[in-house]
């Protein structure tokens, strides 16, 4: 499987990228889990956006938020792979360079994440530990989750 992977802010994006990624959040989040929510919540502006490519076709992606945004901790959001692609390990490809993204950019500190409650197992071996009660989120269960920093 030949992979590459782009980590960008939002102004370096290519018009290309952007239209690939929130096709790819939508095709997931709203038509596949059937949600309607506004995915487009000004906060894409102040993140880096982790791309993964399998040839030229966009097959993962995550969004890395800086502190403060979202939560008091570094978060990574929008977690998605294509539903074309799954079953071959790119969840833990895409998450695996988003954390290391994560300290590259900001350093040695905690990750939070809002996990669907059926992915907490996945989460689980990456590092990440549930903290706090489920809520629910769109019609899904959710619980935040963090991953320690490592000093």
């Amino acid at each position: 499987m030949n992979l590459s992977h782009t980590v960008k802010a939002f102004h370096e994006l290519s018009v290309t990228e952007l239209y690939d990624l929130l096709r790819l959040r939508s095709e997931v989040f709203v038509v596949e889990q059937n949600c309607v929510f506004l995915d487009l919540d000004n906060k894409d502006q102040k993140c880096y956006h982790l791309l993964l490519y399998q040839e030229n076709e966009l097959v993962a992606y995550t969004r890395i938020v800086p502190a403060g945004l979202s939560y008091q901790e570094v978060a990574i959001g929008r977690v998605v792979s294509s539903p074309a692609h799954r079953g071959k390990g790119l969840g833990r490809k895409v998450m695996v360079l988003s954390i290391e993204y994560c300290y590259q950019l900001f350093g040695p500190c905690n990750i939070r994440l809002g996990a669907q409650t059926y992915a907490l197992g996945f989460y689980e071996s990456l590092g990440f530990r549930a903290e706090g009660d489920t809520y629910d989120e769109d019609g899904i269960e959710h619980i935040e989750m963090v991953r320690k920093a490592k000093v």
